[in-house]
């Protein structure tokens, strides 16, 4: 069952017409989510104003992955981890260790899509082609879907969903009708949060964690974060207690020093916190401290998904924090 935001969106898309459409929005709001539902319905054999029946053929064919009529594209690594198929020879060349698994949507699933699109609709519901995240898309695969969306074939639908809207081309986003992913009121997401298993006690701190994000908040849940260690590491780190942040790697230890920094700041600047609350935080450093430990942070997460040395990057990223962290202003 979708969250009731993500249900809500979907009544007041499906209403509307339009043959392209972006969502977007920050990560964790359910883009994904919103954008295969539109698919589904579009598709559905038997819809309503609410969406796809969820018991028809159509409907099961799209939950089995198998829908003659849709097209999904994304990343590999994303296609694996969410048990869409790939292609025979993508996939022969991974099984094959010719090749890793793509980060980007190749332009030969693209080119594949686009085909696609040119053929008659098997079950007579019109087709759709699934782009997500759609950040993903170099020049070269989004130049190949631009004529395309210029000139749609008579029955094909395109939903574009994308966590970084900034980073498509202006081409891609002046030929969508663009819907701003809306964001849930906190009893909403935190219900939700509990229907999918998250302790009570837990969920608004998860939640706050992931910027009021739920997907997220979700995320960090199946990853093991615990609530409470949240809450206390950031005065357990001035003391120089690493040990609530021992297991994280480096990745999950930039974004959740981001977060830090980036209360910190605010909190310098008169502003609440967004990612802590404020009795979690310790006392604020200065804010040249602060600004320059963000801009090494920033240049830290280019680079930090192929760190040189793990060990050495975690210990380098522990001693900027303290050295920051205890940079004290004069009252």
């Amino acid at each position: 069952m979708s969250a009731p935001w993500i249900r809500a969106q979907l009544r007041r898309l499906l209403a509307q017409r339009g043959h392209a459409w972006l969502l977007h929005g920050p990560s964790g709001l359910g883009q994904y989510q919103l954008g295969l539902a539109m698919a589904q319905a579009w598709l559905c054999d038997r819809p309503t104003p609410d969406g796809a029946c969820g018991q028809c053929d159509s409907c099961h064919q799209v939950q089995v992955r198998s829908h003659t009529d849709l097209a999904v594209l994304m990343p590999e690594t994303e296609m694996l981890a969410r048990d869409w198929p790939l292609g025979e020879k993508a996939q022969a060349d991974i099984d094959d260790k010719k090749r890793k698994p793509s980060k980007e949507i190749r332009v030969e699933a693209m080119r594949d899509a686009i085909d696609f699109a040119q053929l008659t609709s098997g079950r007579g519901r019109g087709k759709v082609v699934l782009v997500y995240p759609a950040e993903r898309m170099n020049a070269i695969t989004a130049n190949a879907l631009l004529k395309t969306l210029e000139e749609p074939p008579g029955d094909v639908r395109f939903v574009l969903a994308t966590e970084a809207a900034h980073l498509l081309l202006p081409t891609i986003r002046s030929r969508c009708l663009g819907h701003g992913m809306a964001w849930p009121q906190a009893g909403e997401a935190t219900a939700w949060l509990a229907e999918e298993g998250v302790a009570a006690a837990a969920a608004p701190v998860l939640l706050r964690a992931a910027g009021g994000r739920p997907e997220d908040a979700l995320r960090l849940h199946q990853a093991g974060l615990d609530a409470r260690a949240w809450s206390q590491w950031p005065k357990a780190l001035v003391r120089g207690d690493t040990s609530a942040i021992a297991g994280w790697g480096p990745a999950d230890l930039v974004e959740a020093l981001q977060k830090l920094c980036h209360d910190l700041l605010a909190v310098r600047s008169g502003a609440a916190p967004r990612f802590f609350e404020a009795a979690d935080l310790p006392p604020a450093a200065t804010v040249e401290a602060l600004t320059a430990w963000w801009r090494s942070l920033a240049a830290t997460s280019r680079t930090v998904e192929h760190p040189f040395n793990a060990g050495l990057l975690l210990e380098d990223l522990v001693t900027q924090a303290r050295a920051a962290l205890h940079s004290r202003s004069q009252p």
